[in-house]
Parts: C-alpha cells; sequence; structure tokens
C-alpha cells in the first residue's frame, strides 16, 4: 500500500501542476489595451453586442432606420468602418429587412468575427476550441479524483482484511490528494469557461474610464449593453430581435416548450451565430460548413441557413471569403482563403 500512496500522490500532484499550467498558458499574456469601441462591445458581449453597436450608430444619425414590427430601413447607405459596411451588405442581400434576420447574419459576418481574432492574439480572450480542450482536462483530472475515491475505501477495506493490525487508513491517506486534485479541476474549470481573460477585463475597465464622458449610442451600448440605449423605441426593437431565436421556455404546467421563433435549423446556427468561430476552429452548423483559417468552405448542399444563410452571410472566419446570394456551393466547391474570392452564384 506504501508504494501505490506515492503513485497517488505523484499522479496528483502530475495533474494538478499540467492542469494549473494549461490555464496560465492558454489565459496568460501581456495583453494590452482595445483599439474601439466594437472590440469592447466583443469583450462585453461577444458578436452580439458588436451587432448592436453598429445598429445603434447607425440609427442614431439617421443612416439607418428601424421601425416596427423589427424591420429595417437603409437611409443613407454610408458606413464608416467594416462592421457598418457589413450591416449594409447583409440588409442588400436578405430578401426582407427583418432585424432579426440581419442581426444573425451580421453576427456571422468575418467583419465581426474577426474582431475575436485579433483580440485572441492579443491574449485578451480565448478562443472557443482551446477553452473546450482546458475544460476537458480540468474535468478529467477531477473525475479521476471522485471515482479514486469510492476505489480508495474498497482497497482500505481489502487493506484491514489481510493486515488485522491497527494502522492509519488508507482512504484517510490518500483523501488529501484526491481533495486537492478535484478542488483544481473544478476551478480551473470554471475559470476556463471564461472567454475573456484578466487582461481583457482589465482593458475594457481602462477603455471606460478613458471614454466614460462619451455619449453617443454606439458607446453607450458597446459599454453598458442596450439598457443604456437612450432610444427606448430601438432598445425595444433590438431586445425582441435578441430574443427572436431564443431557445424555447418550459412552461411550468406541463413542462412543454412555449411558443417561440425556434426551429431545429436555427439551432443548428444559434450557437456558431450568436459566438465567436475563431480561427482554426469548427463552425459547424446544419449544413456541415467549416470555418476556418485559410478558406472556409460550405459544403453538403446549398448556402442555407445551417451554413451561409439569409442569402448573403458570410462564413465567418478570418478567411474573409463568403457565399453570394443563391450561391450553391457543393462539397467539391471551396470558398478560398482570398478575402476577395466568393462562391458565385455559377458555382456547383
Amino acid at each position: 500500500m506504501d508504494l501505490l500512496l506515492v503513485l497517488v500522490y505523484l499522479a496528483a500532484a502530475a495533474g494538478i501542476a499540467l492542469v494549473i499550467t494549461r490555464v496560465a498558458r492558454t489565459r496568460g499574456g501581456p495583453g494590452g489595451p482595445v483599439h474601439d469601441r466594437y472590440e469592447v462591445a466583443f469583450l462585453n458581449g461577444g458578436p452580439a453586442r458588436v451587432v448592436d453597436t453598429a445598429l445603434a450608430a447607425l440609427q442614431a444619425d439617421g443612416r439607418l432606420a428601424i421601425g416596427g414590427p423589427g424591420i429595417v430601413a437603409v437611409v443613407r447607405p454610408t458606413a464608416y468602418d467594416p462592421v457598418e459596411r457589413a450591416v449594409l451588405q447583409e440588409h442588400a442581400a436578405a430578401p426582407h429587412g427583418a432585424l432579426h434576420h440581419l442581426r444573425m447574419g451580421v453576427m456571422r459576418h468575418p467583419a465581426v468575427q474577426e474582431i475575436g481574432d485579433a483580440l485572441g492574439a492579443r491574449k485578451l480572450v480565448v478562443d472557443p476550441a482551446t477553452r473546450r480542450t482546458t475544460g476537458r482536462w480540468c474535468a478529467a483530472l477531477g473525475l479521476t479524483a471522485f471515482v479514486l475515491f469510492p476505489v480508495s475505501i474498497v482497497l482500505t477495506v481489502i487493506d484491514f482484511t489481510t493486515d488485522p493490525e491497527f494502522h492509519l487508513p488508507f482512504v484517510i491517506k490518500v483523501l488529501p490528494a484526491l481533495f486537492a486534485a478535484g478542488i483544481t479541476g473544478i476551478v480551473c474549470a470554471s475559470i476556463s469557461a471564461k472567454q475573456v481573460t484578466s487582461a481583457g477585463r482589465r482593458a475594457v475597465f481602462a477603455y471606460g474610464r478613458a471614454h466614460g464622458h462619451v455619449a453617443d449610442a454606439g458607446h453607450l451600448v458597446a459599454l453598458h449593453g442596450l439598457r443604456a440605449l437612450p432610444d427606448p423605441v430601438l432598445r425595444e426593437q433590438l431586445v425582441a430581435a435578441a430574443r427572436f431565436y431564443a431557445p424555447p421556455r418550459r412552461n411550468g404546467r406541463g413542462g412543454r416548450p412555449s411558443p417561440s421563433h425556434f426551429s431545429s435549423s436555427d439551432a443548428a446556427v444559434l450557437g456558431v451565430a450568436t459566438e465567436w468561430c475563431a480561427t482554426n476552429s469548427s463552425c459547424g452548423g446544419g449544413g456541415g460548413s467549416s470555418c476556418s483559417g485559410g478558406g472556409s468552405s460550405c459544403s453538403s448542399g446549398s448556402c442555407s441557413s445551417g451554413s451561409c444563410s439569409g442569402g448573403g452571410s458570410s462564413c465567418g472566419g478570418s478567411g474573409g471569403s463568403s457565399c453570394s446570394s443563391g450561391s450553391s456551393c457543393s462539397s467539391s466547391s471551396s470558398c478560398s482563403s482570398s478575402s476577395s474570392s466568393s462562391c458565385s452564384s455559377s458555382s456547383s
């Protein structure tokens, strides 16, 4: 039992050191300041906050009109930055001016997704693939400690049956190692699940102090969310658009989902649309599309709501490639890595 005890402590120490090193390496770094309000919006609320920031800015100076029931009209097609250009492109490509469709399409646009890539390169955020891998490591450490506890009880019983003389039970001897490993796994899993790093939070705080006096709608939404939007009508429209693709809630009586505008195809793309699809990580949707660095491809059928939806929305990623309205992207065709390349309407 003494040799087994030593092995348990060595394994626990190695697992704890490995997990802590992994978390520190993926979330550490010098960081740096944010460059504009869109990076602040991404750190505060991901792609959804970035799109809301652009829509608020476009509406505030009269370039965009958003009225009930959630219909968007372009008044002046003038854009001052890539995100605003993405809004105008998605609006022009959409078959109608519904705010929730426009919002969803812009969230998947490379102009928005690449903001996350830039923040990730500066260690202000951690990409989804890295967070998932780190989370698995932490879960494995915690689960191993949990499983070894009943095993140590069995070994304690066997030890007492073979050696009836009184001595400290084996389970008590290994308990500190198992407890330390389990707690480390839980804490590291909680830390690794957060997308924004400590450097990212400091950058947002510094930006807020430096630009707290700015009162335009875009900055207010980027820093404080839709609740800070001075236009109550626009705030109501954006909140309704944000809830449009929300998962159905269960009512208290029958346990069935309450009615909502939500379908299986929406569910397939919801995570991709509302989250950051980092370079070299999979953004698989209903159509099996992959948004990876160096050239995203739209496979397995047409550019539908499961892959490049909205009739013109782009495969998120750093490649900048897009599938134009009505194009059909078969499994043999792909969007190349060039930022100007696209799957045209003649591709098959």
